[in-house]
């Protein structure tokens, strides 16, 4: 008997766990939308040049005339606004380099040069030139996330839109 109400208590505690769980799947589109816009509202996009971030040679993403490289500007104004995380992918080769983010690291510094998991969910979608919305990890902690193809004037993809909500 004692198991059966501890076992009832439990299923109970978890149904109220869930029940509170935020679901960020709307603040994961807003959130995908004005990045978009910040971005776009500067000019249309554009690889050009080299430049180094965090250690790594990588091109150099242009909205406009505006260097997105190192600009922490429009990812941090958007946590200030909306919460959550975003970054800037820029196509290097085969990986998608983190040119400008405001996900941090285990040790508190900005994620800099890092990639985009060449072994994830998300990746799969932007090589199909596509939107990928669902759960991912990063880094070893799960976030509501989405990403969306950066595409140059041809209509190359040439970098990544991402912003994420950390799963509590």
């Amino acid at each position: 008997m004692k198991l059966l109400v501890l076992c009832f208590a439990f299923l109970l505690v978890s149904a109220q766990t869930l029940q509170a769980a935020p679901d960020f799947s709307e603040k994961v589109k807003k959130s995908m939308a004005s990045l978009k816009d910040r971005c776009t509202k500067l000019g249309t996009p554009k690889v050009e040049g080299e430049a180094t971030v965090a250690g790594k040679k990588v091109p150099v993403l242009y909205f406009g005339t505006t260097k997105m490289n190192d600009d922490f500007t429009i990812v941090d104004s958007l946590k200030n606004e909306m919460g959550g995380t975003a970054t800037l992918f820029v196509k290097a080769g085969n990986e998608f380099v983190r040119i400008t983010t405001n996900v941090q690291k285990e040790d508190g510094q900005r994620a800099l040069g890092t990639i985009l998991d060449p072994a994830g969910k998300a990746i799969v979608n932007i090589n199909k030139g596509e939107a990928f919305f669902g759960e991912v990890d990063i880094l070893g902690k799960m976030y509501t996330t989405g990403y969306e193809p950066i595409r140059d004037a041809a209509g190359k993809t040439i970098g990544v839109f991402y912003v994420g909500y950390l799963k509590l």
